[in-house]
């Protein structure tokens, strides 16, 4: 099973704790930290692609997507950017988003895609300083990589999601109460839903996923589901978003089947161990989440993250940039 949108850290330890500061020199050199602005899209894009080795149409994509993003007013758009005499040597991408739960509303940030060019390490605690800088936003961090843990930490992230629950929906053999529609954001629900569960549904088909709603007499339920191929052989998908594990659980027949029918068959989950109810197998230790801040993530829900805006490998029949 590949991981979704691979380390997005580029740190190395023995860096951690140095002075935080805004500008800085380097043998001579004036470095500056600053947000990245719309100018500045082209020369992060190449820089990211450099130090990920990954296409510049991919960090192109993913800029262009952060622009049309509805982020908080007061937070950066995209990210910081680091320069040495002008010339970009650094770059962090930031995805900062409103997030509604259970009747509260918060600031959640998905930190990624943190790289420094070698010469200029000795100052990506720069970076620091500033993306972490709001103490009432919970920062994630959900696609480190296992030499990247424990420089997270840290930097005070902790681990909220210890692995991934590996489930095949269309061998539950539980039944829901009453008959269950599945339907695509085209249809209306004709039952109570969450008017902030339309956006995030419309937004994230926007985005390539498969959004669904899961209706029963007495409300519509959503999903968010992001198309991959688990070991590069079986397809499925990797959950983004529901309101709650338990509905997974509760739709999984339906739900399942439906997703078989259009070639998907096993789909996975973020969770501390196996999930009752789900056929299926809990791996610990993979996709790990990690976060740092006020509130905790809950389980089934990386929306607005880069697992859902770009992820990587890019899915197949997606729209992406050609240069």
């Amino acid at each position: 099973m590949a991981d979704v949108a691979e380390p997005e850290l580029a740190v190395p330890a023995r860096d951690q704790g140095k002075p935080a500061q805004s500008s800085s020199s380097h043998h001579g050199v004036a470095l500056r930290v600053r947000e990245i602005t719309e100018a500045d899209h082209e020369a992060v894009a190449r820089l990211l692609a450099k130090g990920f080795q990954r296409p510049v149409w991919y960090y192109a994509q993913a800029l262009e997507r952060l622009s049309r993003h509805p982020t908080p007013a007061g937070r950066s758009r995209y990210g910081f950017l680091m320069e040495a005499d002008g010339v970009a040597v650094g770059a962090v991408l930031l995805i900062f988003s409103t997030i509604r739960c259970g009747g509260n509303t918060g600031t959640r940030c998905n930190v990624t895609s943190w790289y420094v060019e070698p010469a200029y390490k000795s100052y990506a605690a720069l970076f620091t300083s500033r993306a972490f800088r709001h103490k009432d936003v919970t920062y994630i961090n959900i696609s480190a990589r296992p030499a990247a843990r424990p420089i997270i930490k840290a930097q005070g992230f902790q681990t909220y999601s210890l692995g991934q629950h590996v489930a095949v929906p269309a061998l539950h053999a539980g039944r829901t109460e009453g008959p269950v529609r599945i339907c695509g954001i085209d249809t209306i629900p004709d039952v109570p839903f969450e008017t902030a569960d339309m956006e995030l549904l419309s937004a994230h088909a926007g985005y390539g996923c498969l959004s669904l709603w899961c209706m029963t007499a007495e409300r519509a339920y959503p999903f968010v589901l992001l198309p991959r191929v688990f070991k590069r052989l079986l397809p499925g998908v990797q959950l983004i978003y529901c309101r709650d594990i338990e509905d997974v659980v509760r739709f999984a027949g339906p739900l399942g089947r439906f997703l078989a029918l259009r070639g998907k068959l096993v789909i996975s989950i973020d969770a501390n161990g196996p999930i009752a109810g789900l056929i299926g197998k809990y791996v610990e230790g993979k996709s790990p989440r990690f976060f740092k801040g006020p509130v905790p993530p809950r389980l089934g829900d990386i929306s607005y993250t880069q697992a859902a805006m770009f992820p990587w490998p890019w899915p197949a029949g997606a729209n992406r940039p050609t240069a």
